[in-house]
């Protein structure tokens, strides 16, 4: 799970790159605000639109190869993107980029799943890793960004093709183990309607943290009117809070259960958004930023296992949507959200979000544990 895990972090990575690599589009290259949407929409659309397809392809046919090739074809455009000269085949690239994140996501989340069997912490570690990568992007790429533009994504080609690498060296090793904890995980009928359910209550989550995300630091800035440091810090708490709370939530769902553990998080969410939104002062604020992706990241893993377990026969469609779909169709709803902060600040985002998790609230009493009769089970 270790493996899976750093894989994972590799592999998302790249994600995190590119919101961090468009603003030196812009500078370098003199792109406007359209072209740069663009680049963000090229991995968007290549990362998720693909992954459902992907994981049922997984689902039929021994493709043990293709988060290693998903992992290279990742490195490989974010890191040419720089190097290309005209719009389109920088479009390109990051798509190619986006595409290659799309082949890794339900292969891997398939393969990490037979490697951490029935166990809901074993299988956080593999989700985790997708956190702490998508927190390192903005870490690593912004001195090479500053130093050297955009030509230094070539810098960030060799994690990529390592990784991938060191997947295809120890294929051959896990094949055993992967075929026994495989027999034991596929058993049992698909069930759908909950399995759209997760899905609903995915989407809300990302909804949420796709918001806070992208408007934190805009708070910190405009509405607490703190340094760029003290904003970027701001960030840096809500991201790591997310990599403890995805830990976390899979221990804690081997002790009160799956469904608990997603409801339980998504409670803890209100307060939390509340007091990031309404506590005194540019420091106390970052308590709540640490707690607040926390919240929203302890269902995390446990999602990903939750939708495996209802679809027991197709482990890699789970994890296509789980992994891919459900969490990018949060970035759908910025705009919607951009608008709100238009006319009433970032603030005002954090106020709208601060309802959103009372939807996830209402559609998590419907979710069961695995085993169990459909119908609504109690919140907490």
């Amino acid at each position: 799970m270790r493996l899976w895990g750093l894989a994972h972090a590799v592999d998302d990575l790249y994600q995190g790159l590119v919101p961090a690599v468009v603003p030196y589009f812009v500078l370098d290259r003199g792109y406007g605000y359209v072209a740069a949407g663009g680049l963000t929409l090229a991995a968007t659309l290549g990362s998720s639109v693909p992954q459902p397809a992907i994981g049922m392809a997984v689902d039929r046919m021994r493709l043990g190869r293709l988060p290693a090739a998903g992992l290279a074809l990742a490195g490989i455009g974010l890191g040419l993107s720089g190097l290309a000269h005209s719009y389109a085949a920088v479009w390109a690239l990051v798509l190619l980029s986006g595409l290659g994140v799309a082949m890794f996501h339900p292969s891997a989340g398939k393969a990490a799943r037979e490697a951490a069997g029935d166990s809901t912490a074993a299988m956080s570690v593999f989700a985790a890793g997708g956190s702490v990568g998508f927190f390192l992007a903005p870490v690593l790429a912004t001195p090479a960004l500053a130093a050297w533009g955009v030509r230094s994504t070539l810098l960030f080609m060799p994690p990529a093709l390592l990784m991938a690498y060191v997947l295809l060296r120890g294929r051959h090793r896990q094949r055993a183990l992967a075929a026994a904890r495989a027999a034991q995980v596929r058993n049992g009928a698909d069930r759908w309607p909950p399995f759209l359910v997760l899905t609903a209550v995915e989407v809300v989550r990302s909804v949420v943290f796709f918001g806070v995300s992208t408007f934190v630091e805009l708070y910190w800035l405009r509405d607490l009117h703190a340094s760029h440091a003290l904003a970027g810090t701001a960030l840096a708490c809500f991201l790591g809070g997310g990599v403890a709370g995805t830990l976390g939530g899979g221990r804690l769902a081997d002790r009160i259960g799956m469904v608990r553990t997603v409801q339980l998080g998504t409670a803890l969410a209100v307060p939390a958004l509340a007091g990031l939104c309404l506590a005194p002062g540019r420091l106390v604020p970052l308590l709540f930023a640490v707690l607040t992706g926390a919240a929203l990241n302890l269902p995390f893993a446990v999602l990903v296992k939750l939708g495996q377990d209802y679809l027991p026969t197709r482990p890699g469609t789970a994890a296509g949507v789980t992994l891919g779909l459900a969490v990018s169709a949060g970035g759908l709803v910025a705009p919607l959200l951009g608008l709100v902060a238009d006319a009433h600040g970032p603030q005002g985002v954090l106020a709208v979000l601060c309802g959103v998790p009372v939807a996830g609230l209402a559609l998590g009493a419907f979710l069961v544990e695995p085993g169990q009769e459909a119908g609504p089970s109690s919140p907490v």
